[in-house]
């Protein structure tokens, strides 16, 4: 693989649920070593330390978990990916997923201002196509491609001059979508993958599909990746569990993949809580697929957790 400016930004951002502990996640991404790893591979890497929200109201919202909150890291994050993306490619280390409404909201400012589309492949079990009016939780991770689609309802929050055309979004390892999300999603041209598609047919099929339509129209390829697009079994660090999920082989696959289309231009790892994890087991699994994803292939070294 050619060697990348990589630079990792921490995002420890906990407002887009009520379960806490994923503020934690940055610093568990770099005590596992995710900077050597790349290094190792040959890259160029920076830390770019943490991104902390400007000042917002935290009066509570009567439905809306953290609201305010969330609408400043979504400000922050969007000036922040923005920038990144125009010199390097950034990973950003979250944080719950809410942060792609800032982080994807800034990589299509980018994409816009290069003149080229912007593709999203999200993988996660859940489409989290929610609105504020839809969501029964109130928990803003479950709307970032309800935000970034352009769908209506996100009172506050910045204006979404780029949304992301729904024929330039895959959904992979889907296996927890709520009824409004379901129906909403149907009459769309998301890709969406589900696990018994997964199960019935493969996973390399429909990616590679994908991929190649992203590369066809010359795209930048933003890849959101939740802890939980896993099983339970081999990453049991989230707090969002859905039994089912992808095997690490699986995701291995998938980061090779995107690795040999040569499409990527910025990264999401979200929902890690180090709280849930089992002596970072979890962490470690998330460094390694993100180094399958920059051009790791053998695995030939011990395991620092359990040696």
């Amino acid at each position: 693989m050619t060697p990348k400016t990589i630079q990792l930004i921490g995002v420890p951002m906990d407002s887009g649920k009520r379960r806490q502990g994923c503020l934690m996640g940055p610093d568990a991404y770099r005590t596992a070593g995710l900077a050597d790893a790349l290094r190792d591979l040959g890259h160029h890497v920076t830390d770019a330390g943490n991104v902390q929200p400007e000042g917002y109201d935290a009066t509570p919202h009567p439905h809306l978990y953290a609201h305010g909150e969330t609408i400043a890291w979504t400000r922050a994050l969007t000036k922040t990916a923005e920038a990144a993306c125009a010199t390097s490619l950034p990973i950003f280390m979250g944080g719950d997923h809410a942060l792609a409404l800032g982080t994807v909201h800034g990589a299509a400012a980018h994409a816009n201002a290069v003149g080229r589309p912007l593709f999203v492949l999200w993988l996660d079990a859940h489409t989290d196509y929610h609105t504020p009016q839809t969501t029964d939780s109130g928990n803003l991770h479950g709307t970032p491609m309800g935000f970034l689609t352009g769908r209506a309802g996100f009172d506050g929050f910045p204006n979404v001059p780029h949304p992301i055309p729904h024929a330039q979004i895959a959904m992979f390892g889907l296996r927890s979508v709520d009824a409004q999300e379901r129906a909403a999603l149907q009459n769309t041209d998301v890709t969406y993958i589900d696990m018994r598609h997964i199960d019935e047919h493969g996973i390399a099929k429909p990616l590679s599909d994908f991929l190649a339509r992203a590369s066809k129209a010359n795209a930048l390829l933003h890849v959101s990746l939740d802890v939980d697009f896993l099983d339970p079994s081999v990453a049991p660090a989230v707090g969002t569990t859905v039994p089912g999920g992808a095997t690490i082989r699986e995701g291995h696959l998938v980061m090779e993949m995107i690795c040999d289309s040569g499409l990527l231009s910025s990264l999401d790892l979200v929902e890690l809580n180090p709280f849930l994890d089992e002596r970072g087991r979890t962490a470690q699994a998330m460094v390694d697929l993100t180094a399958s994803g920059f051009g790791r292939r053998v695995f030939d070294r011990p395991t620092r957790a359990y040696s």
